[in-house]
């Protein structure tokens, strides 16, 4: 990391464990509903399902969930599947995400379409995804499964703009947000969303959450984007660099195309078009984007959109459940530093 990165943002001390304190008792039932819905006869199943599960994650997307209905002094028990349905929708994103990518490592391990295979991963991401749907049904509410089911849909939607956007390096900042906005936050959104509808919360209320879910999932994927360039293999769980090999326009990537001389456009051209992948070139063209300012600025809209996630919760009274949600963004932006 460069000193200028270390400008932007919060202090480093940053973490989730009051949102995964306040959570611990809740987070427990999800965690079974987990392991219980993620079995099946055919044994590859929970074999695969299980190495990502227990591969390391935060979990912070049904935290996400738990938190909110712990702010709304939720007293009930709904919640639980709900948050499980949650992460079974994120889970098996991953799996797709990995064969379409092409990944080998995920949060430092490999990958399960690198041990399975490619059909293996689709398929069991596949049987994630029905799970969550047979969660939804479950809890009874149309309210509920209209909303995971559209972030579910808006997901998929994401994940193909950004495959027809990849490569090309003219794509436009507004049309890298919506990307971003569709298969990072929209997840996120609906995670928040959700426990305002089971603690049977006016629509206000639900707006409040999903506003705080969007921003804060914009901000996560806009950090993703900054340290695929300027942190290690040991602190990002995956290969340094994979967005650069792989093609992927990012925001950094973006404001530094579009800041550069034509020397520099042309090796952008060259790189998202896969002919310059070398270390070397890796290493330029992080030089580049530091030089462009084009991480900092990007952690800068993160950081924008970080605050606007911690306004939205505003109207909301202050205690436990709200500063671990507020200290929920302040860590999602520490993880630059």
């Amino acid at each position: 990391m460069t000193a200028s990165l270390h400008t932007i943002g919060p202090a480093p001390a940053a973490s989730l464990d009051p949102m995964i304190q306040l959570v611990a008792a809740d987070l427990n039932h999800v965690n079974a509903v987990i392991l219980d819905r993620m079995q099946s006869e055919v044994a590859l199943i929970p074999e695969l399902a299980g190495h990502l599960i227990a591969g390391g994650g935060k979990r912070m997307r049904p935290m996400l969930t738990l938190a909110c209905a712990r702010l709304l002094d939720y007293p009930g028990m709904r919640h639980h599947k709900l948050a499980a349905a949650v992460e079974f929708i994120h889970t098996a994103t991953l799996l797709h995400d990995d064969v379409v990518d092409g990944s080998g490592l995920r949060r430092g391990r490999r990958t399960a379409n690198i041990i399975w295979g490619n059909p293996a991963s689709v398929l069991v991401g596949d049987f994630l995804f029905a799970r969550a749907f047979e969660l939804m049904v479950e809890d009874g509410s149309l309210k509920v499964l209209r909303i995971l089911s559209r972030a579910s849909s808006v997901i998929a939607e994401g994940e193909v703009n950004q495959l027809t956007a990849q490569r090309r390096v003219e794509t436009s900042e507004d049309r890298y947000l919506d990307i971003i906005s569709a298969k990072t936050a929209a997840l996120f959104a609906a995670a928040c969303r959700i426990a305002a509808v089971v603690a049977e919360r006016e629509e206000s209320v639900e707006i409040h959450l999903d506003t705080y879910g969007r921003n804060l999932g914009i901000a996560f994927q806009l950090i993703d984007d900054a340290i695929d360039y300027a942190s290690d293999a040991a602190t990002m769980g995956k290969g340094v660099g994979d967005d650069f090999r792989d093609g992927k326009v990012t925001l950094p990537v973006i404001l530094a195309y579009a800041r550069g001389n034509d020397d520099e456009r042309d090796f952008w051209r060259q790189a998202m078009a896969g002919a310059r992948a070398e270390d070397s070139d890796l290493d330029y063209a992080t030089g580049l984007l530091r030089r462009s300012g084009a991480l900092d600025d990007t952690l800068e809209r993160a950081r924008h959109y970080g605050q606007r996630a911690i306004d939205a919760l505003g109207p909301f009274p202050a205690g436990s459940a709200k500063s671990a949600l507020i200290e929920a963004v302040e860590f999602a932006i520490a993880r630059a530093y």
